[in-house]
């Protein structure tokens, strides 16, 4: 795959509105004509009940890209504290419940983790992406951002569990820096150099 990669119009199979910006951020430097499922009313929803990251977002780009007889990327991404044994993981985004807010999930992790010091609180966001072109296989990129789940909430930029994250290279909570700043260190970020590099090489 060759510079024509960047004249194909690539479907997001999310309708999260945070994923879609942050994501048409990191694309802002490429020739490609990102689209949200959101545009495609008739578009399926993708129940994401796979057991890992890698099993929903496959399943997201495939449906839609079937679907849609367009390239699709499938996201599926959370948070992993090591106190929880990796918790809540694919459950980061309804975590208290199917149609929970950001603030309730963020809420119920802090009250799980009450009584752990900070130290113990080591976690991580992890993201994977999966591209799909219609009847090929799947294109699997991973990315991680390090830190720790804060006391208390700080900051209100980005999303998720962003406000309770703690970056201890930058003393600061992922909802604390600038959306620039975020998509350089994001495991979003990561998982989407990870990827263009592997499309670059096909």
């Amino acid at each position: 795959m060759t510079e024509q990669v960047g004249k194909k119009k690539v479907v997001l199979a999310t309708r999260n509105a945070g994923k879609v910006r942050e994501m048409n951020r990191l694309f802002a430097e490429l020739d490609w004509e990102v689209v949200s499922v959101a545009d495609f009313p008739d578009a399926p929803e993708v129940e994401e009940d796979g057991a890992t990251f890698e099993a929903n977002a496959v399943k997201k780009a495939k449906t839609i890209a079937e679907f849609l007889q367009l390239p699709a990327i499938g996201d599926d991404s959370g948070l992993e504290v090591d106190a929880l044994h990796g918790e809540p993981g694919v459950y980061s985004a309804r975590f208290a419940g199917e149609n929970a807010t950001d603030e309730e999930n963020y809420r119920k992790l802090l009250d799980k983790l009450s009584d752990v010091p900070l130290e113990k609180r080591t976690a991580r966001f992890r993201c994977t992406l999966a591209y799909v072109e219609p009847d090929k296989e799947p294109v699997i990129a991973t990315g991680t951002c390090e830190g720790a789940i804060a006391h208390t909430p700080v900051g209100t930029n980005g999303f998720g569990y962003d406000p309770v994250f703690f970056l201890p290279g930058r003393l600061k909570h992922m909802a604390e820096i600038s959306p620039e700043e975020k998509n350089q260190i994001s495991h979003r970020a990561q998982a989407m150099c990870e990827l263009l590099d592997k499309l670059r090489e096909r």
